[in-house]
């Protein structure tokens, strides 16, 4: 079906759905519907978003892509601690791991898993070193808030991960 269209019709129609699944991202990360909430935390949509974008894209536009959205999540919330250096690291490590990685469902799965616990990692760093509050509240907070959203990032994986993979497979086809 992809091939009827001309290529510039193609990157159009690639333009407009990478645009609506990052509005996408956007809508459903206040969002607390049942199934995506754990201890108060929620699934982290532009990490997943920046991961699937990783895997098919070289290191300088995974950065871009990560730098993007940490942006637009920084607007829809405080910028302290940045979003902006999570998804830039975020992308850059996904990007650098691409050729090392199958990919199948529970790779790309177990791969946000870590990258969650990375990402929450270092916004518990920032939060330290802005000495925004003690250290040992933020250890107890980073302990229940990376394995929750660690859990309900993957889970959340296929969601995203899926329908993008697929259309870009089928894009470079």
């Amino acid at each position: 079906m992809i091939a009827r269209f001309s290529p510039r019709q193609r990157q159009l129609l690639n333009g407009l759905l990478i645009a609506s699944s990052v509005v996408l991202c956007l809508l459903l990360s206040p969002t607390r519907l049942p199934g995506m909430e754990l201890l108060g935390v929620g699934p982290n949509w532009f990490l997943i978003w920046v991961v699937t974008w990783s895997l098919k894209h070289k290191v300088l536009s995974s950065v871009i892509a990560g730098l993007t959205l940490g942006l637009l999540q920084d607007s829809m919330s405080s910028s302290y601690p940045s979003h902006v250096v999570v998804l830039v690291i975020v992308g850059f490590i996904t990007a650098r791991l691409q050729r090392h990685i199958k990919e199948d469902l529970i790779t790309i799965v177990l791969l946000v898993f870590i990258l969650s616990l990375i990402a929450e990692a270092t916004i518990a760093l920032q939060y330290a070193l802005m000495e925004l509050r003690p250290i040992d509240e933020i250890w107890l907070d980073y302990q229940r808030i990376a394995l929750s959203s660690a859990v309900l990032t993957s889970l959340w994986t296929p969601a995203f991960y899926y329908p993008l993979h697929s259309w870009w497979e089928k894009l470079q086809q």
